[in-house]
């Protein structure tokens, strides 16, 4: 424990001399993302599915819809639920077993961009008002960790929900009945895209790779909708951030964001 602390404090100092020079350690500028790929229909017997890589790091989301029963308060609304897993071969600390606060707050934050953003008109998944609705599940499992999950998770199940296609259904009988080759486009309105920024000293990096997350004081990711406009935010990290720190993260996400959403579009173009 005490040379791993050691070995962060050294890379700290480190990233710091670089970042004072402007540079990180893979090279990229301060407000450069790593590049991103992504793959839809990855996953065939999945509704929609994609495989986002953002870097080194990857993950695969694959996107179950089901009738469901709806919530007892939300008996007008269809349901979305996500979750998140990082497999063991993702990362050497990567462990089987009950998900850990770190993996719990990943889908929180992931499906809370999906949520907060209105991507999908959930008023529109309702088969029979308080009795059935379309339940949407868009599950993400790491495969590879370099660190910034956050984002590689939103891209990933925003690339999969906006490249699948739903079940079509009839109620018969008071029970949904699903009509065999007939599908749908989901109810879209916007596409959310998230933008996790690190603070090392004074500095604030775009898109931490797992060096510079391993060694940040505090982390922000900001989620933003087509419009530009804030969605979400999650504020994670031991120390915190300036006012005016606050304002550059959320400029950054929005112009960033926007670029991300482009290649989002084009990964998509022609699913629906």
């Amino acid at each position: 424990m005490a040379s791993s602390v050691i070995i962060d404090s050294l890379k700290k100092a480190h990233i710091l001399e670089l970042l004072a020079d402007g540079k990180r350690l893979d090279g990229r500028s301060l407000e450069q993302t790593r590049e991103l790929s992504i793959d839809v229909g990855v996953i065939p017997k999945a509704e929609g599915s994609a495989r986002a890589r953002l870097g080194d790091t990857e993950v695969v989301a694959g996107v179950k819809v089901q009738p469901e029963r709806p919530f007892p308060d939300t008996g007008d609304q269809g349901m979305l639920i996500c979750t998140a897993e990082i497999l063991p071969i993702a990362h050497p600390t990567a462990e089987t077993g009950p998900p850990t606060p770190d993996v719990v707050e990943l889908a929180r934050v992931t499906d809370r961009g999906i949520r907060e953003s209105k991507m999908l008109d959930m008023k529109q998944l309702v088969l029979e008002k308080d009795k059935s609705v379309i339940g949407i599940f868009c599950d993400n499992a790491v495969t590879d960790h370099d660190g910034n999950l956050f984002d590689v998770c939103s891209y990933a199940t925003t690339a999969a929900l906006n490249s699948c296609k739903l079940p079509k259904y009839e109620m018969q009988d008071d029970k949904p009945v699903k009509i065999e080759g007939e599908t749908t486009d989901p109810p879209i309105s916007t596409l959310p895209v998230s933008v996790t920024m690190a603070r090392i000293g004074d500095y604030i990096l775009v898109d931490p790779n797992m060096d510079e997350w391993s060694c940040l004081d505090a982390r922000i990711t900001i989620t933003t909708n087509s419009d530009g406009n804030v969605v979400a935010l999650q504020k994670g990290g031991p120390e915190g951030f300036t006012h005016d720190q606050l304002i550059k993260c959320a400029e950054i996400s929005i112009q960033v964001g926007s670029k991300i959403r482009e290649i989002i579009k084009e990964a998509t173009k022609g699913s629906n």
